[in-house]
């Protein structure tokens, strides 16, 4: 049996990462969220999870709002931004999901998996 690879997803809160998470596990693809965004250290996500892939799923502050009606303000939603910087920066896929439905983030996301062989 192959090895299959370890595939972490990290962004703002609310960006669809346990919706994701969920739906690829109904696919029988593994992933962990990372929850980078609450971590002072810049590279948690590679401590802890050392991912083969980083999946960054990105959300504009105004669609956190919408999405779960959080309570909080623009600096907290920046500040996650900021915890996010390296684990960006090094994400092998990013998605902006505003735009997105999560059938169309997980259609994406499929697609680019498509290349990696331990993934299927």
């Amino acid at each position: 049996m192959k090895e299959q690879l370890k595939i972490g997803i990290v962004g703002p809160c609310a960006a669809g990462k346990s919706t994701l998470v969920a739906e690829l596990k109904e696919y029988g693809i593994q992933t962990h969220h990372i929850a980078q965004e609450h971590s002072y250290v810049p590279a948690m996500w590679q401590k802890i999870t050392h991912p083969d892939l980083l999946i960054y799923l990105d959300v504009s502050y105004e669609n956190t709002l919408r999405r779960r009606q959080l309570d909080w303000t623009p600096a907290e939603y920046e500040e996650q931004n900021r915890r996010l910087a390296h684990a960006r920066q090094h994400a092998d896929l990013y998605v902006d999901t505003d735009p997105l439905t999560p059938a169309e983030v997980l259609a994406e996301v499929l697609r680019f998996l498509k290349s990696f062989p331990n993934t299927e």
